[in-house]
């Protein structure tokens, strides 16, 4: 797992931060470090994660782009040579955003795309690190094991509809 972190948030609250002190994502410091054939979360893809995805990310790992979310146009205005996929919609428990639909934090965004393509055990323990990470499994568990066994992006986007009325 990798964190590319720019560094617009407060360092003492940010996830993508922590991950690396704990040794759980590598953080990168400029945008050529990303691997090329890693997954990169990406809000604005129109390719979405599924657990068809299990392969890239086991094989070059997945990256989260750690960046303020008021700035988040402008920075996915730029081209990031990767996989990008969006994450399917899900609900954050961070006490920042919490509740507003997709805003999740770097750790959240992990955690899910660990859990989606069948990583459990893996997307519990970076959740552990936080009091709200067990929040976070409880707002979104039924979405969680829904999107986790399904191959097929239009599917994720009925489960959307359906789920959140949109």
């Amino acid at each position: 797992m990798y964190v590319y972190c720019l560094g617009e948030d407060d360092p003492a609250k940010c996830t993508a931060l922590k991950l690396s002190r704990f040794g759980l994502a590598i953080k990168l410091k400029h945008k050529y470090e990303i691997p090329k054939k890693a997954v990169l979360l990406n809000p604005f893809s129109e390719k979405i994660l599924t657990v068809k995805d299990k392969e890239i990310v086991e094989k070059f790992g997945v990256v989260a782009v750690d960046c303020s979310w008021k700035k988040i146009k402008e920075t996915f205005s730029k081209k990031f040579k990767a996989e990008n996929r969006r994450l399917p919609l899900l609900v954050p428990a961070n006490p920042i955003n919490y509740g507003h639909l997709g805003m999740l934090s770097s750790l959240e965004a992990l955690a899910a795309t660990l859990y989606i393509v069948n990583f459990k055990k893996e997307a519990k323990k970076l959740l552990s690190l936080y009091k709200w990470g067990q929040t976070f499994l409880n707002l979104n568990r039924n979405l969680l094991k829904e999107y986790s066994r399904v191959e097929d992006q239009n599917k994720i986007l009925e489960i959307e509809k359906e789920y959140f009325k949109i």
